[in-house]
Order: C-alpha cells, then sequence, then structure tokens
C-alpha cells in the first residue's frame, strides 16, 4: 500500500503570511544550464519503421495486444487498447525492451518520489499583494492531501469529475492533484465557456464538486446548478462570497472540511489507484461539435511526463517555468504541472492579466528555463520588439540591422550543423543579450511554440534576434507532446521528432509522402468518455490514434504538418487543397493581415476571408477598431493614412485594396497549381477573436463557425464568375 508522506506542521495556507522572507525567485537551485542537444535516440529504431502498405511493423512496436489476458503486475485485467467507460481499464503499449518497457506507475507514485528526494526545493510560487508566497514540495503535497480529504467530505465518489474553471493558480494545482488523489477525475473547465458549455462538461464527466475561480464563473455555475444531478458542493478560490447558499464554500473552509477525515481513508481511496486507469479528462475545445472528454491514464500522465521531459533535456531540480496558458488544455497542464512533477521542477503563476500586458514583467522576475507560447502570444511579442526598433535612429538602428542579420543567418547554420558567422559573439554579447534580459528570457534554453500552426516569418524573426522558437506537436489525445524540436535538432517549418518510446505513422501516403498522421506510443489516450463510436474512430485495432493531420516526414526524420483532412477543401474539379498552406503564404506577403480563412470546398475556385491587425480590448480581449502599429506601418508604405480598420475594410481605401490585391497575386504565383489560386478576397472590418465566437480557445480557427457567420458573403463571391484567368481581380470582391 501506497504509504502518505504526511509530515507535522502546518499547511501551506496557514504559512501563507509567514513566507514573506527570503522571496526572491532566481535562487542557486534555478542557476542557468547549458544548452541542450538532442539524445541520441531521436530516430532510432524505436521509433518505428513503416511497411509498404503504411501498417506498423511489428518488428518495430511490440503490441500488447498481441498478448492478450497478459497484464503486468500492478495493473488491472484488460483484453483491449481502448475503453470509453469511465472505470474502465485499458491494455499498455508495452515492449520488452527501451522506453516502453518501463514500469508503469501512477500519479500519486511520481508526486512522492519528488517529495522524498527534493521536499524542500520550491514546487510553487505565486504573487499576492507585491509578495511572491511559495509552497516547497512537502507543503505542496501535504496541501494536496488536505484537498482531496475534502473532496472525499463532500461526497466525490471515485470515477467521477471534479471540474475547475478559474485563471492558473495554486488552487488549481491543488484542487487537481487532490481529485486525482481521492481517486476522482482532475477536469479543466474554459474560463471563456459560457453557463451552457460548463454545464456540458459537468454533465458529462459526472462532477460532484466544482472549483470556480470568482464570482463571475460562479454565476456560470450557479444558472445550470438544478440541471447538474450529481453536483454536490461548488468552491470558490479567490474573493469573497457575494452570496451564501448551502453547498458553497470559501477555499478557507473548503480545506477544513476534511479535518477529520483519517489518513486511512485517503490512503485507502490512494492504493486502489492503478496506471491503467483513468486519472484526468481533457475535454476538447469543440472547434467542430461538442467537446469531447479524451481520458488519460496515470501510466498516459507519467510515462509522457518522464520521457518528454528526459528527451527535453530537462535537468532535476533546475528547471523553472511561468504558468499562464489554459490549465483547461492538455500543453498547460503536461508542462506547468505534471513534467515539473516529474523533474522537480519550479512553477511560478503569472497574473490573471498576463497576456494583457504582464507578462513580460512576470518573466522578467520568474526567468524561466523554458517557455511555451501559442503563436499569438510570440506574435504580440514580436510586435512590441519590432515596433521600438522602429523608434531606433542612427548608429543604433544600424547594428540592430547587422546584428539581425548574424542572428538570423547563424542559426540557420546552427540548424544545418554548420558553425556560426563571424561576429556571433559580437552581436550576442552587445544585441542579443539585451534583448533576452528585457524579455525574462536570459537564461531560457526552450521556447517553445505549439497548439496551432506558427507563420515562417514569425520563425524567422525570432532566430534574427537568437531567440530561436521550437515547435512542439500533439494533441490532447496524445496527453500533450508527440514530437518536439530541439536546439541543435529542428528544422524550419518542422515540429521536431518523436521522443524515446514514441512512432509516428503515415497513413495512405500520396505521392509526395503526405498522408494522415497517426500516432503510436504509452501517450495515447485511452479513449472518449460515453462515446464509443468517437473513439473507435480515432483509435483503430492497431493501437494506432489517427490524428485527422496530414503530414510528412523528411528523410532525416523531421515531421512536417501540411493540413487537417477535416480541411481539406475539394474544389468542383476534383483539386485537394490544405487551406493553412496558402492562408500562410497570404500572411507572409501582407504583414496587415492577421487571420485569413480560404473558402472552395464544392466550389469552382477558392476564395479569401481576411482580417485586418488590429488592438485588442484588454479587459474582454475582442477586437477594436484600432490598427496596430505594423498594420499602420504597412498602410503609411503604400500611401495610405488609414489608422483604423472601418477605414480600410471592404474596399473602402483604394491603395489598401491595391497592396492587398498585389499580395494575392504574390502569394498566387507561390502556388502549386493554378486551381490554389485566390480568385477572389474580401477585407473585413473585425479581426476573429475567441469573444466573437470564431477562434477557440486555444486560437484555433472555428472554420465551421466562419462559415455560417459569414454564408452571406460567401455566397456573394461566388454569385458571379471567377475573374478571367490572367486578369487581376481587384476585390471584387466589393461584393456588391
Amino acid at each position: 500500500m501506497m504509504q502518505l508522506l504526511e509530515v507535522p506542521g502546518s499547511s501551506g495556507y496557514e504559512r501563507l503570511q509567514d513566507r514573506s522572507t527570503d522571496m526572491s525567485v532566481a535562487t542557486d537551485n534555478h542557476a542557468p544550464t547549458n544548452g541542450i542537444h538532442a539524445t541520441k535516440g531521436a530516430n532510432g529504431a524505436m521509433n518505428g519503421v513503416l511497411k509498404e502498405n503504411g501498417g506498423v511493423s511489428t518488428a518495430d512496436i511490440n503490441v500488447s495486444l498481441g498478448k492478450k489476458g497478459m497484464t503486468p503486475a500492478g495493473l488491472l485485467p484488460a483484453d483491449s487498447l481502448m475503453t470509453w467507460q469511465a472505470d474502465g481499464a485499458v491494455q499498455l503499449r508495452m515492449s520488452e525492451t527501451g522506453a516502453l518497457s518501463s514500469p508503469p506507475e501512477t500519479v500519486h507514485a511520481m508526486f512522492t518520489r519528488a517529495v522524498k528526494n527534493y521536499p524542500n526545493h520550491i514546487a510553487m510560487g505565486v504573487k499576492r499583494n507585491e509578495v511572491w508566497v511559495k509552497w516547497t514540495y512537502q507543503q505542496y503535497y501535504d496541501d494536496c492531501c488536505r484537498a482531496a480529504k475534502s473532496f472525499i467530505k463532500l461526497g466525490l465518489e471515485r470515477f467521477h469529475g471534479v471540474g475547475i474553471v478559474g485563471f492558473n493558480s495554486p488552487e488549481w494545482f491543488l484542487g487537481h492533484i487532490g481529485a486525482i488523489l481521492a481517486g476522482g477525475f482532475g477536469v479543466g473547465i474554459y474560463t471563456t465557456n459560457n453557463a451552457e458549455a460548463c454545464r456540458y462538461v459537468a454533465e458529462s464527466c459526472e462532477a460532484n464538486v466544482i472549483v470556480v475561480e470568482n464570482n463571475v464563473q460562479l454565476q456560470k455555475i450557479i444558472k445550470v446548478w438544478d440541471k447538474l444531478p450529481h453536483l454536490k458542493a461548488v468552491v470558490q478560490y479567490t474573493g469573497a462570497l457575494e452570496q451564501k447558499r448551502p453547498n458553497l464554500y470559501t477555499w478557507e473552509e473548503f480545506l477544513q472540511l476534511g479535518c477529520d477525515v483519517g489518513d486511512k481513508v485517503l490512503e485507502d481511496r490512494i492504493s486502489a489507484q492503478v496506471p491503467n486507469q483513468c486519472c484526468v479528462l481533457i475535454y476538447t475545445s469543440g472547434t467542430t461539435g461538442n467537446p469531447k472528454g479524451a481520458m488519460l491514464s496515470h501510466d498516459n500522465i507519467t510515462w509522457t511526463a518522464r520521457y518528454a521531459s528526459e528527451y527535453a533535456g530537462l535537468k532535476m531540480g533546475k528547471e523553472v517555468s511561468v504558468s499562464y496558458l489554459p490549465l483547461s488544455h492538455v500543453a498547460g497542464q503536461m508542462l506547468d504541472i505534471f513534467a515539473p512533477m516529474f523533474n522537480a521542477g519550479s512553477t511560478y503563476f503569472a497574473q490573471p492579466d498576463a497576456l494583457k500586458g504582464t507578462l513580460v514583467q512576470t518573466l522578467k522576475e520568474v526567468r524561466p528555463t523554458g517557455l511555451l507560447g501559442v503563436p499569438r502570444v510570440w506574435e504580440k511579442i514580436a510586435e512590441k520588439l519590432q515596433a521600438i526598433g522602429r523608434e531606433s535612429r542612427g548608429m543604433k538602428k544600424k547594428i540592430g540591422a547587422w546584428a539581425k542579420g548574424i542572428g538570423l543567418s547563424g542559426n540557420m547554420n546552427i540548424m544545418k550543423g554548420q558553425s556560426p558567422p563571424w561576429g556571433w559573439t559580437i552581436a550576442n554579447v552587445v544585441v542579443f543579450k539585451n534583448i533576452r534580459k528585457a524579455l525574462g528570457l536570459d537564461r531560457c534554453r526552450l521556447q517553445f511554440s505549439g497548439a496551432a500552426p506558427i507563420a515562417m516569418e514569425t520563425l524567422q524573426y525570432f532566430m534574427s534576434i537568437n531567440v530561436p522558437l521550437y515547435e512542439l506537436y500533439g494533441m490532447s489525445e496524445s496527453t500533450g507532446p508527440h514530437t518536439m524540436a530541439l536546439p541543435h535538432h529542428f528544422r524550419l517549418g518542422s515540429c521536431g521528432s518523436e521522443f524515446p518510446g514514441v512512432t509516428t505513422v503515415i497513413k495512405n501516403a500520396d505521392d509526395e509522402g503526405i498522408g494522415e498522421v497517426c500516432f503510436y506510443g504509452r501517450h495515447v489516450f485511452m479513449g472518449y468518455l460515453k462515446m464509443e463510436d468517437k473513439t473507435r474512430e480515432a483509435l483503430d485495432e492497431e493501437g494506432l490514434l489517427h490524428s485527422g493531420d496530414l503530414g510528412k516526414k523528411d528523410q532525416e526524420g523531421f515531421l512536417f504538418i501540411t493540413g487537417r483532412i477535416k480541411e481539406l477543401i475539394i474544389t468542383a474539379g476534383g483539386e485537394n487543397i490544405p487551406p493553412v498552406l496558402i492562408e500562410d503564404t497570404v500572411k507572409e506577403e501582407l504583414p496587415i493581415i492577421s487571420n485569413a480563412m480560404l473558402i472552395g470546398d464544392k466550389r469552382k475556385f477558392l476564395s479569401c476571408l481576411l482580417t485586418p491587425k488590429v488592438e485588442m480590448d484588454p479587459e474582454t480581449g475582442a477586437p477594436t477598431d484600432n490598427l496596430t502599429p505594423q498594420a499602420i506601418e504597412f498602410c503609411r508604405q503604400v500611401g495610405s493614412q488609414a489608422t483604423k480598420a472601418s477605414q480600410i475594410s471592404e474596399g473602402q481605401d483604394t491603395l489598401i485594396t491595391e497592396a492587398i490585391q498585389a499580395g494575392i497575386t504574390r502569394a498566387n504565383k507561390r502556388a502549386a497549381s493554378r486551381a490554389q489560386n485566390i480568385q477572389k478576397w474580401l477585407l473585413l472590418q473585425q479581426d476573429f477573436s475567441i469573444p466573437g465566437g470564431e477562434l477557440g480557445p486555444t486560437l484555433k480557427l472555428r472554420r465551421p463557425i466562419v462559415n455560417k457567420m459569414y454564408a452571406e458573403t460567401i455566397d456573394k463571391f461566388y454569385a458571379e464568375p471567377a475573374p478571367t484567368p490572367g486578369t487581376t481581380p481587384m476585390e471584387e470582391t466589393k461584393l456588391r
């Protein structure tokens, strides 16, 4: 039986006011470390060889399904690699050697190892009232146990959910891990969800308890509480309760509830847990329909945390991260909670307004060793740096331009395994070192981009200032990462290569080697909760996870994603066209464009909706009418004096219309065929956004919704035939 590491003494919350000393984040435990090299096993035999028919080679993948009835010690018996039942167990994709042979373990086992080896190491910290409040690993564990006991007191049943809706915080972590220790499911709910969307998730996971950040989130739950028969209590973790009602608790009240729950009760809950059962539900963002609850087992999480961390070269007790991306997303949980738990890393929380301007300040205080940003985060940082650069004059401007040239060519050389050019060291000392320090990235070795495709111009810009971005690729159903690029092991436009024990299979590849990207490994999820049909669509009998993404691998084993099968446009002429590549080309040619959405499925030609780059309202996240500095600069370059989106949209500014058409023409010249040329387009007045509904919580374009929202506009594109080939279609598009 697993023993709790209870240590006499007060919990983190009782010591909250006693931690006001020695709050410096940059300690000796977090000393800068050297750069990382890709491990030797990146493209070894472990990563699999494909049969000619695209199947999985049994010589390289040892599927446990082939050993029916045989289950390693410590696992529940199972006869399938998939399940959709809350209490279901699955076989694990194990082999006799290599990464797939490692003994399975639970989240609790991984956690207690970190506590045993690093009891006094900082696990997490948050800045409150201008003071950094920290938890050691022992304090973190103790408070998770307190939360677990309180959940049990509230009536949390095994295999029922604890929903958490709020910005990243220590309470989020404690609630999530506490739910797992108590035998329930940790279930993140997007803060952008409306009341009905919250109800859907809570009902799906049969949530017994929901933890909310504040009154705004509380009101969503109150609206639907009477429709949730399994819901027994709600806990609010920040702010005073604005109303009293039965079974509603503050966080402090909640932690006191479990004081009379004996250790043995919690020990029994923990002892009943096994690696091949579910402990976390990740709900997809519902881009193409209702969210699906991806079931992640203990083994999914602990195995992925270990091997992804080791492949990335993360060092035990040395890593520091900043938590700001949504924890309801698998990337946030893996990078902020579970990978640090494996490698005894320290996670510091950004402020709730991080993406409204305070993130860089937190980065400067924390100085993380690694950072993940979605493309839009990196784009916003680039735009601010470029705006500063435009203000430079004289020699300073010349030095900056020279250094950027050195930075780009130097990183291109490093990518190819060559030496940086002359001037590399000088540029680093004079320019790049200062930029990194200003961003809080002076000891950051790993700057990751993930969750959505990133534009080539953004990648090249950051290479030019020697802050190279490394792309990650994966999905909720693969417990986060599947491939990753690393320093000295990356290619522009590639998502990198697999970490040990992970295999990529390209199914039904065409002549160019492009086919559906399929995954194999112990990171592959169990199934979708209560959705047998969707589970069987995602997982085949070979144990492969079908991603729905299109991609190919080059001769060096680097993976390139070219689009999604569901997004693939099939024109009336039968041409298969991946829209993302064309959309990215348009954005490269036209720096005034924020979003481009290609249209043409079952149509005779391609058209495109464009949105301008505008400032976002810092409070609501909604687009304003004000163009960004980068967009204004574009206007000035073509002779326009416009400063607002309403002045240039829908053909109102002839200079802008002509400039955009010129950019579309350049993009068309780069197309693989005439069928991939954009014939008509329209610049909309408003950018896409989460509040507007066009973007999902992870900023992915919700194409079906945009198609519905702009159905009338799109129909006008096709009311008249396309321009005659060889002519220049001005925004014909004025769409009368």
